[in-house]
């Protein structure tokens, strides 16, 4: 990944990481804890444990 794409990316993750469920993302198969979102082109799949204020990337899609 271009270090530019990489910085635009790590800093729509921290938007996202503080709002898990929004900045547009959508719920994955009626599971509103299993999320997906577009990151400055790159699409990210994650989950989301407010129990413990966790969310874990499970996939990266860049192309």
């Amino acid at each position: 990944m271009p270090q530019t794409l990489r910085i635009a990316f790590d800093a729509g993750m921290q938007r996202l990481a503080s709002d898990p469920y929004g900045h547009h993302s959508t719920p994955v198969k009626d599971d509103s804890d299993r999320r997906e979102a577009t990151i400055s082109g790159v699409v990210v799949r994650y989950y989301v444990s407010a129990a413990v204020m966790t969310v874990t990337v499970v996939r990266v899609v860049f192309v």
